[in-house]
Parts: structure tokens; sequence; C-alpha cells
């Protein structure tokens, strides 16, 4: 019983996991909803960005490869590594003049294409396509956090789920042990009841030697106490540790 019911406490954890599962999966799918409408957010404004420059042709490389254009944020993710590369000793001795020169020569550039960005009204266009890259980047946060948190209830879910399984392979095998204890108590019961049977028959006869030789003409019997705890076993109804006792007793 104890087994059942650590079983079906289980039970309802698993369904309350599950509930919370798909809650987070919902959850899930309203985060990406959000995150979708930021993205549309930034290839819009990315559009209008573009909208505002001129028509410009394609640089190519002497393979004739084209080439991508500078930009303010090409140039920046540019310093910013060959900084840390300075910062790891990557640019020592020699190297370290190319770049401090090759610094000078980005930051000049970057400086211009701002110039440029301004005096062409492209800021306000830049500073939409910020804003819309910060909601991105937190629909995107929200959608992974909302999806760890799914998977983590889902996790739990199966591990609780074979946890039920384990519990309930103890309880059948707690309740065929109990099946082979009662089969086993059941045989003997019934063996019980036939030697009580054969003691009393045995008594009988020698009720009846002991009247024939005392030259009684009755044949004595078993009292009618004992001949009524017989029928009551014989029955099935369940006896007393006394009544038993005086089964067992020779008249």
């Amino acid at each position: 019983n104890e087994l059942n019911n650590e079983v079906r406490e289980l039970i309802v954890q698993v369904r309350e996991q599950r509930e919370l599962r798909d809650n987070m999966n919902e959850r899930v799918r309203d985060k990406k909803k959000e995150r979708e409408d930021a993205n549309q957010m930034v290839r819009d404004a990315k559009d209008a960005i573009r909208g505002t420059q001129p028509e410009a042709p394609p640089q190519l490389d002497k393979r004739g490869r084209p080439i991508r254009p500078d930009t303010v944020q090409s140039l920046t993710r540019t310093m910013e590594r060959l900084e840390r590369e300075f910062e790891q000793g990557k640019h020592q001795g020699k190297n370290e003049t190319k770049y401090f020169k090759k610094m000078k020569e980005l930051s000049s550039k970057r400086r211009k294409l701002k110039d440029s960005q301004t005096a062409s009204g492209e800021t306000e266009g830049n500073e939409a396509l910020r804003e819309a890259m910060t909601k991105q980047d937190t629909a995107h946060n929200a959608v992974k956090e909302a999806a760890e948190a799914a998977q983590s209830a889902h996790d739990l879910m199966i591990e609780w789920n074979s946890e039920v399984d384990r519990q309930r392979e103890k309880a059948e095998a707690a309740h065929r042990r109990l099946r082979t204890s009662k089969k086993e108590a059941d045989k003997e019961h019934s063996l019980y009841i036939v030697s009580l049977r054969c003691l009393h028959s045995i008594q009988d006869i020698l009720r009846a030697m002991r009247g024939a030789s005392a030259g009684q003409g009755q044949r004595p019997t078993a009292s009618n106490e004992t001949q009524d705890l017989m029928a009551k076993l014989l029955s099935g109804e369940t006896l007393s540790t006394e009544e038993l006792m005086q089964l067992q007793r020779f008249d």
C-alpha cells in the first residue's frame, strides 16, 4: 500500500510537471513570435538605411570577387579585435609600429564614415537600427530563457516518469510476492484442515475402541463444542487461537 501511495503521488507530480512544461512551451512560442517581430524591425531598419544611400557600383578584388564595403560597425569590430590581440602580446617589436599605424588609419576612416552618415542623414536610420537590434537581442534572450525552462521542466518530468515506473515495478513485485504467500498460506491451511480431520477421525476410532473394551453399547463421539468448531473451520470461518488449540487437544 505504501508503494502504491508513492506511485500515486509521483503520478500527480508528473502531471503537474507536464502542465508546467506545456505552459513553458507556450511561452517559448510567444517569445519566438516577439523575436520574429524584432527581426522584421531590424530588416526594415536596414532596408531604410539602404534606401537613403546612393547606388554605388560594387568594388571587386583582383579575382573579380565583390569586396564588402567598410561600415562604422565593421571598422569598430576590426579595431576591437586588434586591441585584444595587442593586449595578448601579438603585436610586439616591429609589429608594434604597424599596429599603431593601422589603428590610426582605421580610426580616421571610421570618423570620416560617421561624418558622412551625419551629413547624409543616416544617423537617424542607424539609431532606429540600433533600437531594433536591442529589441532583437532582448527577444532572443527571452526565447533562450523560456526554452531552457521548458527543457528543464521536460527533463524533470521524464525523471519522475522513470521513478513512477520503478516504484510501480516495486509495487507489482510486492503484489506478486503477496499472492504467492497467500497461495502458500491457503495450501498450508488446507493441509492443516485435512490434518485436523484425520486427527479427529483417529480420536473417534480411539473412543470407539475404548467404548468396546468397556462394554459400552453406545459409541462415544466428540463433544458438541468440538464438532461445532470443526464445522466452523470447514466452512471457512476464522477461528481464534484458543479455539484452534482446543481442536488440537485430545479429549
